[in-house]
């Protein structure tokens, strides 16, 4: 272990055991806000400790060991529980080293999904509407709720624009590297001579933004409009000025939400769904400054950044980014996108790594 990420790892043994008695004191539940942040950080820092008492243990038992190693009746047994000391130490270092990552604090939040038929026009918007099967068998698979939130269907069936909200626990954590274009190759239903069209969509995967007031919105700021709602919806639907269209002035984002037939309740789904996308470009804002330093290997997450393609005569399905392939994609369009997923995580994870170890 390097010294310094052992220093690291000492100043949180030390602070475990400052937070042990703050919080063993009388008048520690006076402020409650205090109290809860201190048991968050208890919480946080624990287990990390735990592990870094069990390679020092392990340490200690191979120093243990060692002084064993003079004796020859002792030797062989010495150098057996020197090896498996050492095992030890080599796992508890690989976890220790993963707990010390930093964490990305909308993990474990809900998301906003967006896709848009890109390039490809009727052809485009039929992958849209796969896309958003795919998610939401993916979703269904995890145990998640998936909510649509606005969706704009073309004349063939797909959607030129589709939002859901994805509530489960680490939703965003699974789904955050799905921003970008993905693009599809096949022989389209409209195509008669059998030619492979390549078209286009993007995909914007957001973070919903937290409800106790972590994004203030001025109302000044906004432009709600009501009008009705059109397309598909039931005879009802129309009757009333019942759907919402909020524009943000500063940024110029509009957020439109009709699929509802309470005016009140589409006004919450789309500013929520605008909270989201601010949120959004602010944190796109802070990992563009971030990327001139060093840019992870899953990519900037770009809406126009091409990450993965789709190709169906071939079968297979190739993420740019981390150069995988696989041939399934028939049951990667049923949401079985299980194993990209991990792939994704496991080099975003390798990347974090490589950077805490130049650090250190």
């Amino acid at each position: 272990m390097k010294p310094s990420i052992r220093e690291k790892l000492d100043q949180l043994r030390a602070r475990l055991a400052e937070l042990d008695q703050l919080l063993a004191s009388e008048d520690v539940v006076q402020d409650m806000d205090r109290y809860r942040r201190l048991n968050r950080e208890h919480a946080e820092i624990g287990p990390v400790v735990a592990l870094y008492q069990g390679w020092l243990v392990a340490l200690a038992d191979e120093a243990g060991a060692g002084e064993m190693l003079s004796d020859p009746e002792m030797k062989e047994l010495a150098q057996a529980e020197i090896e498996d000391a050492r095992s030890r130490q080599a796992e508890l270092d690989v976890a220790l080293q993963k707990a010390l990552l930093p964490r990305d604090p909308n993990d474990e939040r809900n998301l906003f999904l967006e896709i848009r038929a890109g390039t490809g026009g009727d052809e485009a918007a039929l992958f849209a509407g796969d896309l958003l099967r795919l998610y939401t068998r993916f979703a269904e698979r995890q145990g998640w709720r998936v909510e649509l939130v606005s969706a704009s269907e073309s004349d063939l069936g797909g959607y030129k624009e589709a939002i859901v909200r994805i509530v489960g626990q680490g939703a965003y954590s699974k789904l955050k590297f799905e921003s970008g274009g993905h693009r599809v190759q096949r022989v389209p239903v409209t195509e008669t001579q059998g030619r492979i069209h390549t078209s286009a969509c993007t995909v914007a995967v957001m973070p919903e933004a937290d409800e106790q007031a972590e994004l203030v919105i001025n109302p000044a700021d906004l432009r709600i409009d009501t009008f009705r709602a059109s397309g598909a919806g039931g005879q009802h639907i129309n009757k009333t000025d019942s759907a919402v269209r909020i524009t943000h002035i500063p940024t110029g984002i509009v957020v439109e939400c009709q699929d509802d037939r309470s005016q009140h309740r589409n006004k919450a789904q789309a500013m929520s769904v605008l909270a989201a996308r601010i949120k959004d470009g602010q944190m796109r804002e802070q990992q563009a400054k971030t990327a001139a330093t060093r840019k992870s290997l899953i990519g900037s997450g770009d809406r126009s950044e091409r990450i993965r393609t789709y190709n169906f005569p071939q079968g297979r399905i190739t993420d740019h980014r981390i150069n995988l392939t696989l041939y399934k994609l028939d049951a990667a369009m049923d949401g079985d996108i299980g194993e990209l997923v991990d792939a994704l995580l496991a080099e975003h994870q390798a990347e974090l790594l490589a950077a805490l170890t130049d650090e250190a």
